[in-house]
């Protein structure tokens, strides 16, 4: 977690807590050290956030803070809820996941007007027919993209022939049905799509790859060219 998300959440922790909170239950609540919850404390009360408390009592906001107010335009708010509200399409529960967090924030600090009309929005998103994931998790996959890490994966054709293979993964491409991964295959030695559905187990490797952007065509992410890896 970023420093700056855990601070935000320390504040609203603290804002919805009826009784003081300690550095412990924060800590756990985070994932860190007490000493890190320490540190964000004294760097919140440096800038000002009126917390009250000490270390072994426990911590409280004091009453009537707010905090700045993000400047969205009622459709700036609409295009957010309903972004949001499509990750249930994709089968990836950590965008899911994520895309409520990011709800849960923005309504946290939103003027009292724009927060109630962000509650009444009548946006409603099917769940589309995209088929259910089973042999890789996409979260794994996002990692394995930002930290340029090789895939080991065991793939299925549409005609059901298998072959186990070790991809360079170098994006997603998310469709109303399908999420299609472009990939540097080893096993072809070429750029290659993967439907996600179709991979039947998957690993994250430690190997790191590196490649040039250059060398990566232009179709790899483009509608056009998007056809299953080739056997």
């Amino acid at each position: 977690m970023r420093r700056g998300d855990r601070l935000f959440d320390i504040i609203q922790t603290l804002r919805a807590a009826a009784r003081p909170v300690t550095a412990r239950m924060l800590a756990e609540r985070l994932e860190v050290t007490e000493r890190t919850v320490y540190r964000d404390i004294a760097t919140l009360q440096a800038r000002r956030v009126p917390i009250e408390g000490a270390a072994g009592i426990g911590y409280i906001l004091r009453h009537g803070f707010e905090l700045p107010p993000l400047m969205f335009t009622v459709e700036e708010i609409e295009a957010i809820i309903v972004g949001a509200r499509l990750t249930r399409r994709l089968r990836d529960p950590g965008l899911e996941d994520a895309a409520r967090g990011v709800l849960e924030k923005i309504g946290a600090v939103l003027p009292e007007a724009l927060r109630a009309g962000a509650a009444r929005a009548r946006f409603f998103v099917s769940e589309g027919s995209h088929a259910e994931l089973r042999g890789i998790n996409l979260s794994d996959l996002r990692r394995a993209i930002r930290e340029s890490r090789k895939l080991h994966i065991g793939y299925a054709d549409a005609n059901g022939q298998r072959t186990q293979r070790v991809i360079w993964p170098l994006g997603l491409a998310y469709f109303v049905n399908a999420t299609v991964i472009g990939a540097w295959c080893e096993l072809r030695q070429d750029f290659r799509h993967f439907r996600a559905e179709r991979i039947l187990d998957s690993a994250v490797l430690d190997t790191v790859f590196k490649i040039d952007p250059k060398q990566v065509p232009a179709s790899l992410f483009g509608l056009e060219g998007l056809t299953e890896a080739r056997m």
